[in-house]
Order: structure tokens, then C-alpha cells, then sequence
């Protein structure tokens, strides 16, 4: 039954200007997979001797047997388990049960190797968060190097959070010719109520709460395996999947540990062997994964009030698989794509309250009926995406999916597109003589949504909680923070100024933040200008602004311009900063080639430079001429 609408005009046109934009880089791209893809199945053109090295360490006697032949299908298991972090804690059991299903279907499965995964929750305001981002690209690469033994014929990526699952993907993208499948292990159950969670960090930040009360209202919100269930980057990670197809129907959130977890993940392996060209039914990413997919991952993004860093993660995303986007896509699509949502930071509710509401099977019906969603594209699942406004369940132990509900069990978490929380998308991009920058309006009230106030400029965090402390900020004011892009000191998150900038909020300034730096994806009710750039190390405007400057941010009309004679300001010199503190210490010293080489917040903070335009004319003509 094809639940979809005739493609609502602007989603059209935007997919279209995609895909014009594209046109070059995705054709290097799809020569690229075609070419891994004739190369055939790499295990079957190892040497003895280095096959031999491949299954050596199988304790499983058939496993050995079936990978001497190329008629059965290997599967390569990519994941992100450590036992220190809850989301990834769930992946521990996971290889076994991949093993055990890839057996069930006359084929193997091996662990082809582990990416990093670090927590921003655990770095918030610490000097490791100055690595979180480009991890995102360590990620990529360590991905790489899994898969880089050529014995795979389809790769399970099991990942869930921040920046593991963007990196997987672009893993994901440079393998494009095998088939993926995206495994996730689903969040938590609900702890304590995130509104209460926000309460106390608030008092925390006012000196009304010691440290104890703190620690007792974190552990009980964070408080077993599984993702944090706010609506953040790892849970927008897990939105995004489903929406791209990468998913099995209704897999993002159903809780670890669980019977039915555990039978979707048995269930994505063997659609990984299904998926494989040794089933007559191959399904390669790259074949999959398009323009389509990629403006399907926005619409979900802006429909449900997502993490700003996927205007990032979402860039890099799709240009490792020959696709440019850029923020004018985000701000024509949010202009038509209503929000459907109120998940904590935009309400109270979190994502366990969203999956009982009507989960992603509903949104996604009601997105498709509006014709907002491309459902034509291939999926994971063997369908295209009318098939995900089905949920998975049990009957008698077998997993099966029946069509979700038709209407929401609770509206005010998740309401159909005709009676939206609101009549566009979460996320407004500013423009003006500052630069560009991105803000996430779907928990700022329209009160709070238009700030004209004077500037205090700080150059680090840690500065702006001396000043909160000491009475300084009990004003209208607008904090920049400034020298906190990708170049400067890796984009870290500045997530710990929201409970201070909050406080300043209730006690009724007109506050806001502007910076080139992140703020987490629970982006929340204070208007916050995020990843402005050109950023202020590039001598980018924010450099040149001075204390007491007055800056007005509008997200209505998507402004933001320092109210500064244009002579005076063009004039004025760019502050010189001294970095050396961010770039030695924990780590940070090994990152500094990915600094120099990264680039701009809007085209994805990406250290990837390989797959840019200025390439595309000798590699399409190299690989034509090998062609011929």
C-alpha cells in the first residue's frame, strides 16, 4: 500500500538543486563503488597465504570451512562497545548473536574491528571535549581499517551516539559497494523527569544546590545501558537512519536488553546476508544512499527539533558520498517541514514517552502523507519507506511488523502534520555582517526568539562562570564566546553555559549567545548563534568585536549583525588570540594536523579534503580512460 503524497514542491526543488549541485562530485563518486564493486569479492583474490591469516583466528570449525568458499556470504562487524559508556555498554552481546544468526543462514560473520567512542556528556567543559569532534573523522578511518582486509561481503555498524554514528556512516560511504546495515542499541529507560534534571543543574548554578543533590539528580536521570534519553545528537543519529532507510523498520528506539532488541539484531544480520551480492538480491550503499536519503535525513532533522551539530555531522555526511548540502537547504526546508514533536530539550517528555506516542512509524506516515519524505528510496529492509510506518514485534518469539498507529497516543509529544506544534522546522539560519551561524528555535519562546543588547566577549568557557558568579552578567547582554571553531581548539561543545545563561533568562535580561563554537545537541531555551563562521581564528568578524559592542540576534528574521558604522567595523583590527593552551594536553597535541586542515563549520568542519571539486575533472577523466 504506498502510503506516500505527490512530493511536496520544495522538497522537489531543493532534491533537485542537490542534485544538479552534485552532479560531478557524485559521478566520481558512483565510478569509485562501481570500480570497488568489479573488483569482486576480495576474499575470493587473496593469496592462500594471506586467506589463511583471515580466519585463523575463528574458534568456530564450520566458520573456517564456509570462508575457504566465495558462494557464502562474510559479514564484517564494525562497533563502537566500550563498557564505560551506557550507550555503547548494549554492544557487548552483540557480535555473538550476529555470528550465531549469519550461521543460521549458511554464512559467517567476523569482528572486523572496534572504532572509538567517546562521551560529551562525560567531557562537557574538560579539555577531551576539544577532541569529540574530529573523533567523528578518527572514527571514519578507524572504520577503514577495519574493512580495509577484503574479506567482507556486507558490514554491520553498530554505533549509536554523537559523532560515532557520523563517522561510521562515512566509513560506511568510502566501502560503498558492500551493503550496511545500521545496528543501534536503543536508549535507556526513563529516569528522573529531564524538566527536574534541568531544575536542579539550575539551582546548582545559583548556589541553591550542593554537589550531592547534583550528583543524585544526574545518576538518576543517566542510570543504566543504554542512550541518554534526551533528545540529543545520539538520538537524532538513531531518527536519521530510519529516515535514510539504514535502519530496520521501527529499530532506533526500542530499549536494550529486551527480548524484541534482541531479535531485531538477529534479524539485521540476516538481512545484511540477504542484502549481499551472493543472495542475487545485492543492495550496496552507495546504491542506496542519495540525494533522496540525505534530504529524507533533513526533513526528519527538522520535523522532530534535532541536534544543531547535524548541520555538521549531516554536510561531512553526505559529502562522503558525492553529495553537497549546504545551510540554504536546511533554512528552505525548515521554511515548509512543520514541527511534530516535544522531546526534552523541547518539551518535557524524552524519547521512551515518543516511541509509546507513536514513534518513528507515525512520523513517518505523517510525513510521507504530506509528502515530505522521498519513499521511493531503497531500503535496508528490502522496500522502500512506506514499509517503516511499520513497528516490529514478537509473536510467539517471532519477530514480525505490523502497521503502526494511525494517530498519536499523545499529542502532546507527537501531533499529526495538520495540527503541528508549530508551522516550520526547529532550526533558522542567521545571516549578517557577523557571518553565518545556525540557531535551534524549537524551545525558545517567541518571546526570547529577538535580542538587541550589548556584547561581553570572552575567549574561553571557563571565563564566562567567573563572570556569571561575580554579578557581571545581571544585565541585558549578549556573552560571545569566541575562538572555538573547528581550527581553533576542535569545535568543543559549550553546553556548560546553559544552566548559567538560563538563570540570567529567568531572572528576566534578554540574553543570548553567540559563538563559533557547538552547543550539545539539547540545544535549549536560550537563543544561542552556533558555529558562525568564518570563525574568529580565519580573523572572521567575531574577532573584531569589542566589549560593549550591540549586537542584535532575530530568529525570526534571521539576523544576526553587529549594529556597528560598516567603515568603523571593516577598519577595525582582528584580535590576535594566544591558542597554545587548547592544542597540548589530554591528547589535543595529536590533533593539531586536523585543525590546520579543517574546514569551514558550514561545508561540514571535515578534515576529508580529497573528495573536493578541485579533484573531480582529472579523476573522471582518469577513471573514463581506464574504462575504455
Amino acid at each position: 500500500m504506498d502510503r506516500s503524497s505527490a512530493l511536496h514542491p520544495t522538497v522537489d526543488q531543493v532534491t533537485a538543486r542537490i542534485r544538479e549541485r552534485s552532479k560531478e562530485r557524485r559521478k566520481l563518486y558512483e565510478a569509485h563503488m562501481a570500480a570497488q564493486h568489479k573488483q569482486g569479492v576480495h576474499r575470493g583474490e587473496l593469496s592462500c597465504g594471506n586467506l589463511a591469516h583471515g580466519f585463523a583466528g575463528c574458534d568456530h570449525a564450520g566458520d573456517k570451512d564456509r570462508l575457504k568458499l566465495t558462494n557464502s556470504a562474510n559479514l564484517g562487524i564494525v562497533s563502537s562497545y566500550n563498557d564505560m559508556l551506557s550507550a555503547h555498554r548494549p554492544f557487548e552481546d552483540y557480535p555473538a548473536v550476529i555470528k550465531e544468526a549469519a550461521r543460521g543462514m549458511g554464512s559467517t560473520a567476523q569482528f572486523a574491528g572496534g572504532v572509538p567512542a567517546m562521551c560529551d556528556g562525560v567531557t562537557q567543559g574538560m579539555p577531551g571535549m576539544e577532541l569529540s569532534l574530529f573523533s567523528r573523522e578518527v572514527i571514519a578511518m578507524a572504520t577503514a581499517v577495519a574493512l580495509s582486509h577484503n574479506m567482507f561481503d556486507a558490514a554491520l555498524y553498530l554505533g549509536i551516539c554523537d559523532k560515532i554514528v557520523p563517522g561510521l556512516f562515512i566509513g560506511a560511504a568510502r566501502f560503498g559497494h558492500l551493503p550496511a546495515v545500521f545496528v543501534p542499541g536503543g536508549p535507556m529507560p526513563s529516569g528522573l523527569p529531564n524538566d527536574e534534571k534541568a531544575r536542579v543543574r539550575q539551582l546548582y548554578a545559583e548556589g541553591k544546590a550542593g554537589r550531592e543533590e547534583l550528583l543524585e539528580a544526574e545518576s538518576r536521570s543517566y542510570h543504566s545501558p543504554g542512550t541518554c534519553t534526551f533528545y540529543g545528537t545520539a538520538n537524532s543519529n538513531q531518527l536519521m537512519m530510519e529516515m535514510m532507510g539504514l535502519h530496520l523498520p521501527g529499530a532506533s528506539f526500542v530499549n536494550p536488553g529486551t527480548p524484541l532488541r534482541e531479535a531485531l539484531t538477529r534479524y539485521a544480520a540476516e538481512q545484511a546476508v540477504r542484502n549481499t551480492e551472493q543472495s542475487g538480491n545485492y543492495r550496496p550503499f552507495y546504491r542506496q544512499i542519495d540525494e533522496r536519503a540525505i534530504v529524507n535525513a533533513m526533513v526528519g532533522l527538522l520535523a522532530s527539533g534535532g541536534s544543531t551539530n547535524h548541520t555538521l555531522h549531516l554536510v561531512a555526511m553526505a559529502a562522503a558520498a558525492g553529495i553537497t548540502i549546504d545551510w540554504n537547504d536546511f533554512t528552505a526546508l525548515s521554511a515548509v517541514v512543520p514541527s511534530l514533536t516535544r522531546i526534552y530539550p523541547n518539551g518535557s517528555a524524552d524519547v521512551n514517552h515518543f516511541q509509546a506516542a507513536g514513534g518513528m512509524s507515525l512520523l513517518i506516515r505523517e510525513l510521507l502523507g504530506a509528502g515530505l519524505l522521498h519513499g521511493d528510496i531503497p531500503t535496508v529492509f528490502g522496500t522502500d519507506l512506506t514499509a517503516y510506518t511499520q513497528e516490529p514485534f514478537l509473536d510467539d518469539g517471532k519477530l514480525v511488523w505490523r502497521e503502526g498507529p494511525e494517530e498519536s497516543l499523545d499529542r502532546d509529544v507527537l501531533r499529526p502534520v495538520d495540527d503541528p506544534f508549530a508551522p516550520t522546522g526547529g532550526l533558522v539560519v542567521l545571516d549578517g555582517n557577523l557571518g553565518r551561524g545556525v540557531i535551534k528555535i524549537s524551545a525558545v519562546k517567541q518571546a526570547h526568539r529577538r535580542v538587541e543588547a550589548p556584547v561581553r566577549i570572552f575567549d574561553d568557557q571557563s571565563q564566562v562562570k567567573a563572570a556569571f558568579e561575580s554579578g557581571e552578567l545581571d544585565r541585558d547582554v549578549v556573552v560571545v564566546v569566541r575562538f572555538q571553531g573547528p581550527k581553533a581548539n576542535g569545535m568543543p561543545e559549550l553546553h556548560k553555559l546553559t544552566p548559567f545563561l538560563g538563570v540570567l533568562q529567568d531572572r528576566g535580561y534578554r540574553v543570548a549567545l553567540v559563538t563559533d563554537g557547538r552547543m550539545s545537541g539539547a540545544s535549549g531555551k536560550v537563543p544561542a548563534a552556533i558555529h558562525v563562521t568564518p570563525e574568529a581564528v580565519d580573523r572572521g568578524p567575531l574577532a573584531r568585536l569589542r566589549d560593549g559592542d550591540v549586537v542584535r540576534l532575530d530568529a525570526e528574521r534571521g539576523e544576526l549583525t553587529a549594529l556597528i558604522d560598516a567603515a568603523e567595523f571593516a577598519g577595525r583590527s582582528a584580535i590576535e588570540p594566544n591558542l597554545e593552551r587548547y592544542h597540548f594536553g589530554m591528547g589535543r597535541e595529536l590533533f593539531g594536523g586536523f585543525r590546520h586542515l579543517a574546514a569551514s563549520a558550514e561545508r561540514g568542519a571535515g578534515v576529508f579534503g580529497g573528495f573536493e571539486a578541485e579533484v573531480l575533472s582529472r579523476e573522471l577523466e582518469k577513471i573514463e580512460q581506464e574504462d575504455q
